[in-house]
């Protein structure tokens, strides 16, 4: 079970989380968890490069050591770039030291990553927790160290496998308005899905006049 768009009551009630950009300008906020993803993350640069697009991608610490390269192309293609712990932990089934220690682990390899470009990136620590689940005491201590948490307004819901890839479709067309923060997930789990969304996302979007911007 998950919320397609976020109440309103949870944004509220979790308020030091970020859950959507204060604009008035049509401008849309995408997002991909779990790359970067040999061939799925190159074919999200792909579709985004086509058109004009920027994005972020929380990436997964282990993932960045096993796909390096794949990580510079995101950098090289100036992206902005978040953490989503090394792991892939759940925050709620995690004490709050093993969190918080895998959290800096990836912030460290995203840091150190052998890139004189990314010192050029935005140097704002952005940490979404995967499966959104993260207990407080784990939060507070990352706000504590500057990490901002980058919840979303809209889950796509490329990763569930059990509806058809036309409503992760419906779900960001019905949902999206200014200043929404997508998730999408660059990972071969939700790449079907994904790959008939994403351009069409792009296109719907476009043709309305909206730009997509980096957070």
């Amino acid at each position: 079970m998950y919320f397609v768009k976020t109440p309103n009551i949870i944004r509220a009630y979790f308020k030091d989380y970020i859950w959507s950009v204060n604009t008035n300008k049509k401008e849309i906020y995408l997002t991909f968890d779990d790359g970067p993803t040999p061939e799925v993350t190159l074919f999200v640069l792909d579709v985004l490069k086509k058109h004009h697009a920027k994005a972020t991608f929380f990436c997964i610490g282990k993932n960045i050591e096993n796909h390096s390269e794949i990580f510079q192309q995101i950098i090289d293609a100036n992206h902005t770039i978040g953490n989503h712990s090394h792991n892939h932990l759940n925050g709620w089934k995690v004490p709050r030291n093993l969190y918080f220690d895998n959290v800096e682990k990836c912030q460290s390899i995203i840091r150190n990553h052998n890139s004189s470009k990314i010192k050029r990136l935005k140097t704002t620590k952005l940490f979404r927790p995967p499966y959104g689940k993260i207990k407080r005491l784990q939060a507070k201590a990352l706000l504590k160290l500057g990490y901002k948490i980058i919840m979303w307004t809209v889950l796509s819901g490329d990763f569930d496998l059990n509806i058809p890839k036309e409503k992760c479709l419906e779900h960001v067309i019905k949902h999206t308005n200014n200043g929404s923060i997508i998730v999408f997930h660059d990972s071969k789990k939700a790449f079907n899905h994904l790959k008939f969304t994403l351009p069409k996302v792009l296109e719907y979007f476009s043709k309305k006049g909206y730009e997509f911007k980096a957070l």
